[in-house]
């Protein structure tokens, strides 16, 4: 049972990043909007979350940065507002 949560958890981070990252490929949601980087932080807090379970260094690593980029962004935008 507690995989399967991790597992969901870790899902649910990806079609959130992913999510993201489509809208704004289709420009419903801009770079500079604080929901993409806030949907990023939350999707990548997931996978790290996720990879709690079944650890992987690389996928951990790049979800670090992923966090830290994203906080930027949210940092960034709300000084811009």
């Amino acid at each position: 049972m507690k995989s399967e949560l991790f597992l969901a958890l870790g899902l649910a981070g990806s079609l959130l990043v992913v999510g993201a990252y489509l809208l704004n490929q289709l420009g419903r949601l801009g770079s500079s909007d604080w929901r993409f980087p806030a949907v990023n932080l939350a999707g990548a807090l997931a996978i790290l979350l996720s990879l709690t379970d079944a650890w992987n260094l690389p996928a951990a690593v790049i979800e670090v940065f992923w966090a830290a980029i994203s906080l930027f962004g949210l940092v960034r935008a709300f000084r811009q507002a």
